[in-house]
């Protein structure tokens, strides 16, 4: 009689975790995207907020994520690194600099020094007139040049999570989590906008 009552105890287990983590994800209002195996490829899955908007586009950025400051300080811009403590960018290899949300996904640059100032891809979501992304998957790179996708996970319930904290069902700590994966076919990479060269002056015709 011990084999069922065992077998009850860890399907009532299972069940809590499952609950745990998904009334979190409804109550956050936003759905992480789902784990997928080597090889294949992520669907990003957008954020909603207090008042979702719809005119999000997805695309591909990729570059370092610095701290702010640092990067106004190699641009030549002076600033006072007390103001702009805890505020994080993506530096583009073109120079480019483009502030990250502290939500569900992107909190994770704000907590972990071990995926900041290293090379990443990373798969957002871009509104008309705001600067800031919203990040949806993180892709890092190792020392041979892999790409890894890149999350937190708990060994005992096996769920992911992605942002640094104790597991959301068992409580108990999980670890930095990389998976060698391709970059999403279906999304495109972020255009570097060039500046427009200055125009010549024109010669005045003579009559």
């Amino acid at each position: 009689m011990r084999i069922p009552y065992l077998a009850a105890i860890t399907a009532g287990i299972v069940g809590a975790c499952w609950l745990t983590v998904h009334s979190d994800e409804r109550r956050e209002g936003a759905t992480p995207p789902a784990t997928a195996k080597r090889g294949s490829t992520v669907k990003a899955v957008e954020t909603t907020g207090d008042a979702p908007r719809d005119d999000a586009t997805k695309e591909i950025v990729s570059g370092k994520v610095v701290a702010l400051s640092e990067a106004l300080k190699r641009h030549g811009i002076k600033n006072y690194p007390e103001e702009s403590k805890g505020q994080y960018v993506l530096e583009t290899d073109e120079g480019e600099l483009i502030p990250i949300v502290s939500d569900w996904r992107g909190r994770a640059f704000y907590q972990d020094e071990r995926i900041q100032d290293r090379s990443v891809d990373l798969v957002v979501n871009r509104r008309p007139g705001i600067p800031w992304v919203q990040v949806l998957s993180i892709y890092t790179f190792d020392d041979k040049g892999v790409r890894n996708i890149t999350d937190y996970w708990c060994d005992i319930c096996a769920i992911p999570m992605y942002e640094i904290k104790e597991c959301e069902c068992c409580q108990g700590p999980i670890r930095l989590r990389f998976r060698p994966q391709n970059l999403p076919s279906d999304i495109a990479k972020h255009a570097v906008e060039k500046p427009e060269s200055p125009r010549k002056p024109q010669e005045a015709k003579s009559e």
